[in-house]
């Protein structure tokens, strides 16, 4: 019978890890605490075992668990969640989300990405990819911080679009 809860284990985490750590993700965890609350998620459900129904209720579920999980973290911490309003951005992961964990969205952002050229796609990879900030990413790209900041606007605005028509 345990090999059976294993194995059930097992295939729970294939279908709901990347939506769960995308959520902690997406809600204030960083990398390390998202990964390390994700296992925490899964050994909850290991402990307290629960009847699975359909993959959006699980996936709720597993996002409930994982939300108490860090709201845990943080008050250990003594830190204040970074977004004003968790159930309104729990609500808005679960739409982005859909069934797929957000495999959709992420496989349409990347390929938007990488139609992105010239100055769109140098600020990316400066700002986002290899962590700049402004002011460092406005010295290398010899613009001001200003520009540096309309061109982030304007290129996560092409990019939301992008992503928009691609999931059409």
């Amino acid at each position: 019978m345990a090999t059976d809860h294993r194995q059930e284990l097992e295939e729970l985490v294939r279908a709901h890890q990347r939506g769960v750590w995308r959520y902690l993700r997406y809600i204030g965890a960083g990398n390390a605490e998202a990964d390390d609350l994700t296992q925490e998620t899964f050994l909850t459900v290991w402990k307290q075992p629960f009847e699975q129904y359909d993959q959006k209720a699980t996936a709720a579920y597993l996002r409930q668990v994982a939300k108490n999980k860090f709201l845990m973290l943080l008050r250990a911490q003594k830190r204040r969640p970074e977004v004003n309003d968790l159930d309104a951005a729990t609500q808005l992961f679960s739409e982005f989300a859909r069934d797929d964990g957000g495999d959709a969205h992420m496989l349409a952002l990347t390929g938007c990405i990488e139609a992105l050229q010239g100055k769109a796609k140098q600020v990316v990879r400066i700002y986002y990819y290899e962590g700049h900030s402004r002011a460092s990413a406005a010295t290398e790209m010899q613009m001001t911080e200003e520009g540096i900041k309309t061109l982030l606007r304007r290129v996560k605005d092409a990019l939301r679009e992008c992503v928009e028509r691609k999931l059409k």
